[in-house]
């Protein structure tokens, strides 16, 4: 209805792995269940965060591809964007809460933390990572559409009509990598 509410995050409710409610104190200590279909959108303090987030982050200057609705001012101080949006899980479609990896640049395409994504093998010692340790499923929406889980089992068969729309994608990679996805959403983001 367009009311803001700041207070306490106090827990999610899931289905399918996603978000459907989350428990929230208000102010006055009093706690309330809201649910995701309720919600248009909600910045969270984060604990950690993606490492697909990082890594498009991380490529290069995206201000021209910026999304101008989102806040700016919270995302530079490291709040964790949600919102509502409708998700297909296999043939079910329902309204969850989805944490947003891309809110620099996330106009074209959105790209969403899978909760429940396995990692690939990674290599290193002790707590720092040389290679790998990247999610093999995230949650994908162009535009207006439902968004989709995508796997890196898939990504080699959804590569062409997923990037159809923009031929610097669908014809300018020959070796289709998962590792690379964040490249294509660049690409995708910077076509015409």
């Amino acid at each position: 209805n367009g009311k803001e509410l700041k207070g306490l995050f106090g827990g999610m409710y899931f289905k399918k792995g996603l978000i459907t409610d989350i428990k929230f104190k208000m102010g006055s200590g009093k706690s309330q269940k809201i649910s995701a279909s309720e919600i248009k959108e909600m910045y969270l303090q984060p604990s950690k965060l993606g490492k697909l987030s990082k890594s498009l982050d991380a490529i290069g200057d995206a201000q021209k591809w910026n999304d101008e609705k989102l806040n700016q001012d919270l995302l530079n101080q490291g709040y964790v964007f949600f919102e509502s949006a409708k998700v297909r899980v296999k043939k079910k479609e329902f309204v969850a809460l989805l944490q947003l990896l891309n809110p620099n640049f996330s106009k074209e395409v959105k790209v969403y933390h899978d909760i429940f994504a396995k990692e690939s093998a990674s290599i290193g010692i002790g707590p720092i990572t040389a290679a790998g340790g990247n999610a093999k499923s995230y949650f994908v929406k162009f535009g207006n559409e439902t968004a989709y889980k995508l796997e890196k089992k898939n990504y080699k068969k959804e590569f062409v009509p997923m990037w159809k729309k923009c031929k610097n994608v669908s014809k300018s990679y020959k070796d289709i990598k998962w590792s690379e996805f964040p490249k294509h959403i660049i690409a995708y983001s910077k076509c015409d």
